[in-house]
């Protein structure tokens, strides 16, 4: 049997050499004729809500969207999209989403996907989780703190031999004055007071613009990496994140703190290398920076990552 043939005969259509346990037609368990593998075949956008266990020990529930796939060897036709979802909801209902809830997940894929119980497991089995993940960030200098929501990407996939590798990509907003534009600016104030130009009124703003980085990491699981440890490297190393609730003192705190790391795109991304390299947990990293520019209208990038030794 070929596709075009299934496609073009009605008798086929109609009858199937396999029934599932309500007797109806059931094309996935057929033998495949093309012998051709799929790496990668799922399901994507499946919406859930998750629960994840927050560093502090709460338990808070935010909207996800699920993408689930597995290895389809060449001798199968397809996998049983169904089971994907079913799976993933009972693991749901268990347990908060952690590095544990990854691996109970994948490897019940490699064994539950298989059309039945005398063949090997799948090979690999993959899951990705996207969500916005909310953390109290308090404010600089008043009483006052905020909700700073990151978007992220959990991504966790399982090898022939029950193995999880994990990746995790944060999007972490900052501001970022540039260097030039601040000496120049300083450079004009001081011309002014000492009577070298007359022109504008003696004071000079450098210009600054929100920023992002997006960060992913490779982590085997059984380190335990949380999204707040990432979210914490992230802030040593671009110290001006942007902030969820300010009030004038801590507005004037945050001109202070970005006058005090004026950074380009390559200051930005060498202070993310000497940050993320220390961590041993850390196996494998890569990241982007990109300053929203408000002087030109085109942006200023840079891309690195981790060296391979």
């Amino acid at each position: 049997m070929n596709i075009k043939t299934l496609n073009n005969n009605p008798e086929k259509i109609m009858k199937c050499e396999v029934q599932d346990q309500t007797g109806l037609n059931d094309f996935q368990k057929l033998p495949n004729q093309h012998g051709t593998a799929i790496p990668k075949v799922g399901i994507e956008r499946f919406r859930v809500p998750l629960n994840f266990e927050h560093l502090d020990g709460t338990v808070l529930s935010h909207d996800a969207e699920a993408s689930m796939y597995a290895y389809l060897g060449a001798d199968k036709t397809g996998v049983n999209m169904s089971r994907f979802v079913n799976i993933l909801q009972e693991e749901v209902s268990k347990a908060p989403v952690n590095n544990l809830f990854f691996k109970n997940l994948l490897n019940r894929l490699r064994f539950e996907l298989r059309d039945y119980e005398h063949e090997s497991p799948v090979d690999y089995t993959y899951l990705k989780l996207k969500f916005n993940y909310p953390v109290k960030q308090k404010s600089l200098k008043s009483d006052n703190w905020g909700w700073q929501y990151y978007a992220v990407e959990v991504e966790g996939s399982c090898n022939p031999t029950g193995q999880i590798t994990m990746n995790m990509t944060v999007n972490f907003e900052y501001s970022s004055t540039c260097p030039c534009s601040l000496s120049m600016a300083k450079q004009y104030e001081e011309d002014f007071r000492e009577g070298r130009t007359t022109e504008g009124s003696g004071i000079a703003t450098a210009h600054s613009q929100r920023s992002l980085c997006v960060c992913k990491i490779t982590f085997d699981a059984a380190s335990g990496f949380r999204i707040e440890e990432l979210v914490d490297l992230l802030r040593a190393a671009l110290p001006t994140e942007t902030q969820p609730m300010v009030k004038r003192l801590d507005e004037q705190a945050f001109a202070i703190l970005n006058a005090e790391y004026p950074m380009f795109v390559e200051h930005a991304s060498r202070r993310l290398t000497h940050i993320l390299d220390e961590e041993k947990r850390i196996l494998d990293w890569e990241a982007s920076v990109e300053h929203f520019e408000s002087l030109h209208s085109h942006n200023a990038v840079a891309y690195i990552r981790k060296e391979r030794s």
